[in-house]
């Protein structure tokens, strides 16, 4: 049996795209079937007269549409719908590697043996319902007592009935935009953007939107436009060091997307995972805006990551649908991981601990100015991660290659983007434990920085 192949003559400009887009449809046209291994990088290049990343940006984009599936050895096939989406990060991590592909907070000795102590005291003093009840009425208004005094210090006026905890930030995006914009509806969120959204809309069948953004981050004018064309039910926004771009957004731009969202009647989803880290925050938007502001934070980024805790605090007509969907889809958070969460928030472990993990972090911080001194790169001095642009010159799959390479994982810029074009970017974590680990690493990273590219570097 002849196997389908792409064909030269119909290519179109951005090439990578259009190949991507030809073998799509051969898919949903059932031309390539499940299982079947598509054509090797260099043997596609070579029958097509194009370059060999080109062909390799394309299986990428394919990648990331959950159209396919390869692996360093042995190919790319065709698999079959529903398999999972590509995330920026490395799945596993083997020895030898340095992870910068994935944002941790610092974690040490000292993280480990408070989690000891806190699952110690836990079995000494625990609260018999965290176990024995169905029922999270019974369970949680203690926690969302607690959590409502530290939302106050992130500066969110919030009541305890309007708190919904869940099991991590991304439980919380899910139930607040299962709340606010079913399937159908229209959501608009950074044109650069946290990983999960794009995939998140997809499986509730929301459509997304793409917002411009500078270096502070949402453009509130291009959000105006948009919503003024479209019925936007949502907007999703990062406005402390947004993941990956790193932005920090000022207090009169969060103002003025308050002001878009008010005038046009449009939900805001605020993610503030890593505002706690920041020493000197500005306002959240939900200040600005609290009668449509779902305002989602947690522990997990600024503590500990086994602490997979959040909490959304809702304007008072969301709060019971987002409380509805979320017994719906998870009955409650974790009682146990809820407890140690409280218990640090009382007795100000959080605080401390996140105290620690800034001057950790500056530490960090310190290593990347004295190694990447002279790239370009956007971050934050509190920031567990880096925006670095790569040179005109150097292809962002080849770069995030050749560092896999030589040791370091880097996480490209593809998943983070709500369209199928590359940004020229790379997001460096720098949460790693060994200081001189980060240095060797981002010392690696700069002598590709500066190095001839390489783009017969094979995707990693």
């Amino acid at each position: 049996m002849t196997i389908w192949r792409p064909r030269a003559d119909i290519l179109r400009r951005p090439v990578y795209v259009s190949l991507a887009d030809q073998i799509a449809s051969a898919i949903d046209d059932g031309k390539l079937v499940q299982g079947v291994k598509l054509p090797a990088h260099r043997d596609l290049a070579y029958d097509l007269k194009i370059s060999i990343q080109t062909v390799s940006k394309a299986y990428e984009i394919l990648a990331r549409r959950g159209l396919v599936t390869g692996e360093t050895g042995r190919g790319t096939y065709v698999k079959s719908n529903g398999d999972t989406t590509q995330m920026p990060y490395i799945a596993d991590r083997p020895l030898g590697i340095v992870d910068l592909s994935i944002v941790t907070p610092v974690c040490t000795n000292l993280q480990l043996e408070k989690t000891k102590e806190a699952l110690a005291d836990l079995s000494a003093n625990l609260n018999p319902s965290s176990v024995l009840s169905f029922r999270p009425n019974a369970v949680m208004p203690r926690h969302q007592e607690a959590s409502v005094r530290w939302l106050a210090e992130l500066g969110v006026d919030t009541a305890p009935e309007n708190v919904i905890i869940t099991n991590g930030a991304s439980a919380g995006i899910t139930t607040a935009l299962m709340s606010v914009a079913g399937s159908g509806a229209v959501v608009a969120a950074e044109e650069i953007c946290y990983h999960v959204i794009r995939p998140l809309c997809d499986y509730l069948g929301i459509r997304v939107r793409a917002i411009s953004a500078d270096k502070e981050g949402m453009v509130a004018d291009h959000l105006r436009d948009v919503c003024s064309r479209e019925q936007v039910r949502a907007v999703l926004v990062q406005p402390n060091i947004s993941n990956p771009t790193a932005c920090l957004m000022s207090g009169p731009r969060r103002q003025k997307i308050a002001e878009v969202a008010s005038q046009l009647d449009v939900a805001i989803i605020e993610i503030d995972v890593f505002g706690p880290l920041l020493r000197n925050r500005p306002l959240p938007i939900a200040a600005y805006a609290p009668e449509r502001t779902i305002y989602i934070t947690g522990l997990t980024k600024a503590v500990l990551p086994g602490l997979r805790i959040a909490y959304i605090a809702a304007p008072a007509q969301y709060a019971p649908p987002i409380a509805n969907r979320h017994l719906m889809a998870n009955w409650m958070a974790t009682p146990l991981v809820a407890e140690i969460a409280t218990t640090w928030l009382e007795d100000d472990t959080v605080q401390a601990m996140i105290e620690w993990q800034r001057d950790a972090i500056n530490a960090r911080q310190q290593v990347v100015k004295e190694v990447l001194d002279g790239a370009s790169y956007q971050t934050h001095p509190e920031a567990l991660h880096l925006w670095l642009t790569l040179p005109a010159d150097h292809d962002e799959l080849a770069f995030v290659s050749h560092a896999r390479l030589r040791g370091v994982a880097l996480a490209p810029s593809s998943p983070f983007t709500l369209n199928d074009h590359s940004a020229g970017a790379v997001r460096v974590a720098v949460g790693v434990q060994d200081l001189q680990d980060l240095r060797s690493a981002l010392g690696t990273i700069s002598s590709l920085l500066r190095a001839k590219p390489d783009r017969n570097i094979l995707p990693v």
